[in-house]
């Protein structure tokens, strides 16, 4: 398991934000972290209702990040790489709102594909073995200059 002292320096979400608690494993093509930010007062993205489950996308960002974070440092570099995230497809949502009493998320995401300009993940949440939200998503690597 990766605390996220670990890795929080390596991607841009930073305070409150950063959505993910630890990285329970993680390989080439795939990650799984957990959270219970869910349940948290302080939760950015929770409205009145609850958390809605179409923020859920936002942790299989985070976990991409985290991810492609990681294989860089595993490849020897500490750079920060900034990502846009640019589109989503076949989010489906399982419920409306998350249940924080169920306890945590676990966040997978599968890399489908990347290389120097940008990503594509399968990305799933989960909650007590419950499917909550899957989908996929799309990262640019903007150049510089």
């Amino acid at each position: 398991m990766l605390a996220k002292t670990d890795w929080a320096h390596l991607i841009p979400h930073q305070g409150s934000m950063c959505l993910l608690d630890a990285v329970l494993a993680w390989d080439e093509a795939d990650i799984h972290a957990i959270s219970e930010s869910h349940a948290r007062e302080d939760q950015p993205l929770r409205g009145e209702s609850g958390l809605h489950a179409v923020h859920l996308a936002e942790y299989g960002a985070q976990a991409m990040a985290v991810h492609g974070a990681l294989l860089a440092r595993h490849r020897g570099s500490e750079a920060v790489r900034p990502g846009r995230l640019v589109s989503l497809r076949e989010v489906t949502l399982a419920v409306e709102y998350v249940e924080a009493s169920l306890g945590r998320l676990d966040v997978h995401a599968h890399a489908l594909y990347a290389d120097d300009a940008g990503a594509q993940y399968a990305f799933r949440i989960e909650q007590g073995g419950r499917l909550l939200v899957s989908g996929r998503a799309a990262v640019i690597h903007p150049t510089r200059g």
